[in-house]
This record gives C-alpha cells, sequence and structure tokens, in this order.
C-alpha cells in the first residue's frame, strides 16, 4: 500500500543557536510539536539523526533517510552555530490525517506564530509525494520534489495540501480548508 512522504523546510531568521528569546521558544517548542505529531493517528515515522544527535543536522548520521540536505536556494549557514533552517520529513498512511495533524493542536499554535520565526522566502515550505512500501524517502527526496514543486506547481510528483493528488495520479476534489 503506498505511502505518503511529506517535506517541509523553513529559513528560520536567526540561527537556532540564537540566545533571543523568539529562537529559544521556537527551538523549546519542537519536543512538545514533534512528540504529538508522533502519536497522531496516519503517523508513520519522521526522520531522526541515527546517533540522537539534533544539534549538528548537515553532520549527523540519518540512516536510511539519507544525508541530509536543503534546496539550492537555502543561503544561511550550515555549520552548528550558523544554522537556520526547521527542516522535517515524514511519512503517513495518507494526506488527511497529515492534514489534521498539521493544522491542529500544538502544531495549529506554531502555525499562527510562524511569521514570528520564519522568513518568507516565495518558495513552498511543504510538499507531498507517494511513494511505495518498501522505499524510505531521503533528505534529497524531499529536497528536490519541493524544487519541482516550485518550479512546475502541483503535480502527481509534487504536490500540497491544497491541489494534491491519488497515489495513481488523479487530482483529489476541492482543496482542503486550513481554517480550524
Amino acid at each position: 500500500m503506498p505511502r505518503l512522504a511529506l517535506y517541509t523546510f523553513g529559513v528560520l531568521k536567526s540561527p537556532l543557536t540564537d540566545p533571543g528569546p523568539l529562537t529559544r521558544e521556537f527551538y523549546a517548542s519542537g519536543e512538545a510539536i514533534y512528540g504529538n505529531i508522533s502519536r497522531h493517528p496516519g503517523h508513520l515515522a519522521h526522520a531522526e539523526a541515527a546517533d540522537g544527535d539534533r544539534g549538528g543536522l548537515f553532520d549527523a548520521d540519518w540512516g536510511a533517510w539519507g544525508e541530509f540536505a536543503v534546496p539550492t536556494w537555502y543561503g544561511k549557514g550550515r555549520t552548528v552555530e550558523t544554522t537556520a533552517l526547521a527542516a522535517t520529513l515524514s511519512l503517513w498512511t495518507d494526506l488527511r490525517p497529515a492534514f489534521d495533524a498539521v493544522y491542529t493542536g500544538l502544531h495549529r499554535e506554531a502555525l499562527n506564530r510562524r511569521y514570528d520565526w520564519f522568513e518568507r522566502t516565495g518558495h513552498p515550505n511543504h510538499v507531498f509525494w507517494w511513494v511505495s512500501d518498501d522505499p524510505t524517502p531521503t533528505w534529497q527526496d524531499g529536497v528536490s520534489r519541493l524544487e519541482d514543486l516550485h518550479d512546475n506547481g502541483s503535480t502527481p510528483d509534487a504536490f500540497t495540501f491544497h491541489q494534491s493528488f491519488t497515489p495513481d495520479g488523479t487530482p483529489t476534489g476541492p482543496a482542503m480548508s486550513t481554517q480550524p
């Protein structure tokens, strides 16, 4: 049975190591949000560093999720001290459970504050694509799909909540509303 991959990417206004209150607040909220999402019905897995290191995204061992990668347009730091990004890669049973996890609860509260923490880049901040049962999507898969979405809009190979597709490539019905 096909699974749904989700890659998210955002450019933070300041590096994760910035001691400012907004950065600390964003970073501190992550554990609770990830905990809620990982227990959400329909969530199958998400990329985690194999060695448990959450500090060095570029240097961590991500196991089957592959080497950490970012879109070509990301122009900020790549060291522990300068990295100014937030990225996730996860697997879901279907679009509806992913939508519900993103647009309810703690994650919805965080989305309401996203412009306190993230730059407006003019690029999509998430992309979905269907994968078969066996392979684990990689960070590079996510980057490639996000860049494809930016360049070509929603297609069966790279799509959003609002313009989504079934595993066989058929467009879905009306767009999902992000209003609670």
